[in-house]
C-alpha cells in the first residue's frame, strides 16, 4: 500500500503545523478591558449559542440571513452593526479582529475564507466545510494567514476527552489496531414509521415539488448562497432540517462525526486514510442516509501501527456492542489495543476489562486543561498562539468525515491519494469531492 507520510504532506500543502505561534491582529493593548472585537456571522440557533460563548468580548457586528435573528441579538448588543449578507461584513474589516462563523454548512467555507483572507482570527462551527475540496483550501488558507483558528468541536476542550487522548497515547491499552465510533442518531432518509421511532422531525423522502411561504424576515436567496437555486420549502428550514439534504449538509456523518470521530482522530494521530469503504441502503441523490457504516484504513503513524477505524450511525452498531462484549452505551468510541480496551463517551470512559486495570497507575496529564472551548480560542487569539482544534487539525478531520460519505455515495471501496485529493480507482467520486457553485458564488480559495 502507498502510505503518505506527514513529511510528504508538508511538502505538498501550505502547512504550519509546527509553528509555535501565530500572527496576532489583536493590537489594542492600551484598552483597559483588553477585549477582542468580534464579528458574528450567523446568530440564530447554533449561532446564538456560539455568540453566548464569546459574549465576554466586544461584539461589533451581527449578521444573519434571518432579520429576526439579528434583531433578537441586537437587543443584547445594541452597538453592533447589523448585516444580512456576510460578504458585506468585510467592507468594514478594520472594525474587528476576529470572526465567528455559524451559518449552515454549505456556506461555512465562504465566510471562513473571507475572514482568513482579511487576516482575521476565525472560529467556525463544525463541520468546517461542505466538501473535501473546500476543507483542503481552507486549511491551506489558514496556514497562509497564520492567525488563530478553531473549529467548533466543543467536546475537544473537555477534561474527559483530553484524558482519553493521554491514556491512549501513553500506551495504557497497548498498540491500538482497531477503533469503533458509533452514534445512535438516525436522522435522514427513512420511512415515516422509522422516522417517528427515531425521533426525527422530517419524514420527506423526495425533493418537494410544491413551495411554502417564505418565513417573514428570511432572505431565501442569501440562505441558499452557493447552492444551486431551488424554491423554498419548509422541509429545509427553519431548524436543522437542512442538514439531511446533500446540497446543504452531509447528514450525521459530517455533523456528529466532527465530535465523535474527533476523539479517535486525535488520540490515534490520524490524518488521511489509505482506503475508505461504506455500507448502507442504496444512496439517494438528494438526502443523506439515517443509518450507514464506513470503514477507514490508516497506515502506520509515528510510533503507532496501522489501524482500522469504523464509523456507525443510526441502527448500525459494532459486533462487540451487539454481542454484549462491552457496556451497551448508546453512543461511544472504543479503542482496542493489544493490552486491553478503552471505551469512552463525551463525559466518561472506562478501561476494559476493568479487573485488569485495578492497579493501573494512570500517567500524569500532558494536555493543557481549559475552562471552555470558547475561552481556549479567545485566549489563543490574544496571545498569538495556536488552538488544539485549529484548522490544520480540523481540516484533516473534516476531509476524513466527508470521505465516508463519498465512499457511501459512490458505492465502492476508495483508494485514496491524499496529495492529489482523488480516489485513484474511482473517477466518479470527483463530483462529490467538490461541487458546482451557483453563478456569483464561485469559491476563490
Amino acid at each position: 500500500m502507498n502510505t503518505i507520510s506527514r513529511r510528504q504532506f508538508s511538502k505538498t500543502v501550505l502547512c504550519a503545523a509546527g509553528a509555535l505561534a501565530v500572527r496576532s491582529s489583536f493590537v489594542r493593548s492600551d484598552e483597559k478591558n483588553n477585549k477582542l472585537n468580534i464579528a458574528i456571522i450567523g446568530c440564530g440557533g447554533r449561532g446564538g449559542s456560539n455568540l453566548a460563548g464569546v459574549a465576554s468580548e466586544n461584539i461589533v457586528a451581527l449578521c444573519d440571513v434571518n432579520a429576526k435573528s439579528v434583531e433578537a441579538q441586537s437587543a443584547k448588543f445594541p452597538n453592533a452593526k447589523k448585516f444580512s449578507d456576510f460578504r458585506k461584513v468585510f467592507d468594514n474589516a478594520k472594525d474587528f479582529d476576529a470572526v465567528v462563523v455559524s451559518t449552515c454548512e454549505h456556506t461555512h467555507a465562504f465566510a471562513t475564507l473571507l475572514a482568513l483572507q482579511h487576516g482575521k482570527h476565525v472560529y467556525c462551527e463544525k463541520p468546517l466545510t461542505h466538501n473535501i475540496f473546500e476543507a483542503r483550501k481552507i486549511r491551506e488558507a489558514a496556514a497562509k494567514a497564520n492567525v488563530t483558528t478553531q473549529m467548533g468541536i466543543q467536546i475537544h476542550a473537555t477534561d474527559n476527552y483530553r484524558r482519553v487522548v493521554e491514556l491512549v497515547q501513553a500506551g495504557a491499552i497497548g498498540a491500538v489496531t482497531e477503533a469503533h465510533v458509533w452514534v445512535s442518531r438516525a436522522w435522514g432518509l427513512q420511512s415515516a414509521e422509522d422516522a417517528k421511532k427515531n425521533h426525527d422531525i422530517v419524514t420527506v423522502t423526495e425533493r418537494p415539488k410544491d413551495t411554502s411561504p417564505i418565513p417573514a424576515g428570511l432572505d431565501w436567496d442569501l440562505w441558499q448562497g452557493p447552492a444551486l437555486e431551488r424554491p423554498y420549502n419548509s422541509v429545509y428550514t427553519p431548524g436543522p432540517k437542512w442538514y439531511r439534504w446533500w446540497d446543504y449538509g452531509n447528514g450525521t456523518m459530517s455533523d456528529l462525526g466532527s465530535h465523535r470521530n474527533d476523539l479517535a482522530f486525535w488520540a490515534l494521530k490520524l490524518q488521511a486514510p489509505i482506503s475508505i469503504e461504506a455500507f448502507g441502503p442504496p444512496p439517494h441523490a438528494e438526502i443523506a442516509p439515517a443509518s450507514m457504516r464506513a470503514v477507514y484504513s490508516y497506515g502506520p503513524r509515528e510510533n503507532m501501527p496501522a489501524v482500522k477505524l469504523t464509523w456507525y450511525q443510526g441502527e448500525e452498531k459494532p459486533e462487540i456492542h451487539k454481542s454484549g462484549g462491552i457496556p451497551k452505551w448508546g453512543d461511544g468510541v472504543l479503542f482496542i489495543g493489544d493490552k486491553g480496551m478503552l471505551l469512552a463517551d463525551y463525559g466518561k470512559f472506562v478501561l476494559l476489562p476493568e479487573n485488569r486495570f485495578t492497579d493501573y497507575k494512570k500517567p500524569d496529564p500532558t494536555i493543557p486543561r481549559v475552562t471552555s472551548h470558547y475561552a481556549e480560542w479567545i485566549d489563543a487569539c490574544k496571545a498569538g498562539k495556536k488552538s488544539l482544534a485549529d484548522f490544520e487539525y480540523a481540516g484533516w478531520l473534516t476531509e476524513a468525515n466527508h470521505l465516508g460519505n463519498v465512499a457511501y455515495r459512490v458505492g465502492k471501496k476508495l483508494e485514496w491519494d491524499a496529495v492529489a485529493m482523488r480516489a485513484t480507482n474511482a473517477p466518479e467520486a470527483d463530483k462529490f469531492i467538490h461541487r458546482e457553485y451557483r453563478k456569483g458564488w464561485e469559491f476563490n480559495g
